[in-house]
């Protein structure tokens, strides 16, 4: 059974097949690193510290296997949810014994403390039973059981294994029969159940799964839980003019609208979409691909309301970026949306998990005194197995296929085994990127010669060239796909090149804490200068010198990056002693010329702590 994340092979409105996990395999120095760090280290951790903080004993509590108090946040159960989704894609991409052994313990929790109706949620087991469905703004019943939908996809899909699948369609006609139709209005607090139940109605066929989602979406923005912008419920999903609220929740609930829509085709939902994916993307979006810039409300905030050292920037947000854009990419095709997924996933969400694989950041600053450090957990731990889920995600993102051809999305040293016109077509990537912008491809088709593959020419690339055996190919266009049409012969060579020069990048003069500042770019990564790397001048006191840029790779740092270096001039600060204003002119700023390096923006904070900026000033030419 293919293990794909997002699976719309019958989903009439929708462009794109994605390729199952495991019929890609890594081989390069970025990703495939990763994904064995995710099985080793990452998901055995995060399994001992679902143990450690009775997330687990919760569910043997609710099946009378011990005896005590719920233990946590009222949500908890949603984390063992994400752990299970994780490590079920992770094993579709290699089977691992101990973490097979681990999500089977899990999941037999999590199957025991099931009640007879089908109702799953163990901090409602005992104490809390009578509260069941009464407060549905706020103790997430339905966005735990959306994280349970997909972890029992996932599963079921992954591994054949029913158990939780069986558990979750329990749950499932449960609540339809709750708030199905002529029944109950509601809609929960957080969305998330909306894509979990398309999904689910993918899985099983049911089609009441897939109704209850549409429900769900026409519902929210009705007032039946109070009418508030933060539970995105002020505004009917279709009527929406701006993305406002809770960042994660309005991205979930993108998602979910994305997937309603790809099953049935509402005009005005692919309207909402659209329009709201701009006002995100064109005023509301951090350079890294991050959302919410509020601490308070863990908000969207308003437009170019993107402050740096107090940004929030949820790591969760940043997943459900790439998420949204990988559903919006399956339905049209159109390479900005891949853009902005690729930049979430390798600066905003990759931030979010330290190089060691076991620390993690909650919140995402884009400038900071060196005091903001990862952390092994959280009390409210969303955004460990968010992370988790998202890394396990990666091989299947690169490829989709489409009744064309194939699709090349993301570029990594892979073979990728690809089912297209009746025929398949292996495909072998060899490159260095993110680090080259060389990519070669090699074609091996069997039982099909003529097809096309799509090329993605990022929207970051001034230039760039394709060529099959040497021969050109016109058309080439940044931000876009560059179809390759012909009849593929075994060993044909399809070479890709982008400049991956370092480049400055400004932001929109309304983005007020940005003026006179720029940002640093190298392919698809946003970079930042950390003190350590910079030790002479506090790196909040440089100004960098355009025209002075090249990058250089370093195997010895940070796991092997390109750095990117230059020319800057440093500021004394010292005049300032005693003064926080002064008239203009009146403190005289002495300067001088220094040389700076800056890092992938990712991987900051894996070291000794100090100061880091993302938004440099601007100096001229020369001072």
């Amino acid at each position: 059974m293919p293990t794909v994340v997002v699976s719309v092979e019958n989903s009439p409105h929708k462009l794109l097949n994605p390729v199952p996990i495991e019929n890609v395999r890594l081989n390069d120095a970025f990703w495939a690193p990763r994904l064995r760090m995710l099985v080793r280290v990452t998901l055995p951790s995060q399994y001992k510290l679902l143990e450690e903080t009775g997330r687990l004993d919760n569910f043997k509590r609710a099946a009378g296997k011990i005896r005590g108090p719920f233990k946590g946040l009222v949500f908890n159960d949603s984390d063992v949810y994400k752990w299970v989704e994780a490590a079920s894609f992770a094993l579709a991409y290699e089977r691992d014994e101990e973490v097979e052994r681990l999500a089977d313990a899990a999941v037999k929790d999590v199957v025991e403390a099931q009640d007879a109706d089908g109702y799953l949620n163990t901090y409602f087991t005992f104490e809390q039973k009578k509260e069941r469905w009464s407060n549905l703004r706020d103790l997430h019943e339905m966005y735990c059981a959306g994280h349970l939908f997909q972890a029992a996809v996932a599963r079921h899909r992954a591994t054949g294994k029913r158990d939780l699948l069986e558990a979750a369609v329990k749950f499932a006609d449960h609540i339809y029969g709750v708030f199905g139709p002529d029944r109950r209005e509601g809609v929960d607090g957080h969305p998330e159940v909306e894509m979990a139940l398309v999904e689910l109605y993918r899985e099983t066929g049911k089609r009441e799964y897939l109704e209850l989602a549409q429900i769900f979406v026409e519902r929210r923005g009705r007032g039946l839980i109070g009418g508030s912008p933060y539970h995105l419920d002020h505004t009917p999903f279709k009527q929406m003019q701006e993305l406002v609220g809770h960042a994660v929740r309005a991205l979930y609930l993108c998602c979910g609208a994305a997937d309603v829509y790809m099953e049935n085709g509402d005009p005005e939902l692919r309207v909402a979409l659209e329009r709201l994916w701009q006002d995100l993307v064109e005023r509301k979006m951090y350079v890294t691909g991050g959302v919410g810039s509020r601490h308070e409300g863990e908000a969207i905030g308003e437009a170019y309301e993107l402050p740096n050292e107090r940004a929030y920037a949820e790591t969760c947000a940043a997943v459900a970026n790439v998420m949204w854009n990988w559903r919006m990419l399956l339905m049209t095709g159109e390479a900005r949306f891949a853009d902005v997924m690729e930049l979430a996933l390798y600066n905003g969400a990759l931030a979010g998990i330290s190089l060691s694989g076991d620390l993690y950041f909650y919140v995402n600053p884009l400038a900071d005194r060196g005091k903001h450090r990862r952390q092994p957990w959280f009390e409210c731990a969303c955004c460990p197995p968010n992370i988790a889920r998202l890394i396990a995600y990666v091989p299947g993102m690169i490829y989709t296929t489409s009744e064309r051809g194939v699709w090349i999305h993301l570029y990594a040293a892979s073979t990728a085994r690809i089912n297209v016109h009746g025929g398949s077509v292996e495909l072998t990537q060899r490159t260095k990127y993110p680090w080259s912008g060389f990519v070669e491809i090699e074609v091996k088709p069997q039982g099909i010669d003529e097809f096309s593959i799509f090329v993605r020419i990022p929207g970051w690339t001034r230039d760039s060239k394709v060529e099959v055996n040497g021969e050109r190919v016109e058309g080439v266009h940044p931000g876009s796909y560059a179809e390759v049409r012909r009849r593929w012969r075994e060993g044909d060579l399809l070479r890709i090149g982008f400049d991956m020069g370092p480049m400055l990048l400004e932001s929109h003069p309304h983005v007020t804490c940005n003026t006179g500042r720029v940002a640093l770019r190298y392919g698809p990564l946003i970079y930042c200068l950390e003190q350590v790397d910079n030790p002479d001048h506090d790196v909040w006191n440089l100004a960098v010198v355009p025209g002075t840029l090249k990058a250089e790779y370093r195997v010895d740092l940070l796991g092997g990056v390109t750095v990117v270096k230059g020319k800057a001039w440093a500021m004394d600060t010292g005049a300032w002693k005693g003064k926080l204003y002064a008239r203009l002119g009146e403190v005289e700023a002495k300067y001088c010329k220094t040389d700076f390096t800056a890092i992938p923006y990712y991987a900051w904070a894996n070291r000794e702590p100090g100061p880091m900026i993302v938004w440099v000033r601007k100096a001229g030419s020369e001072k």
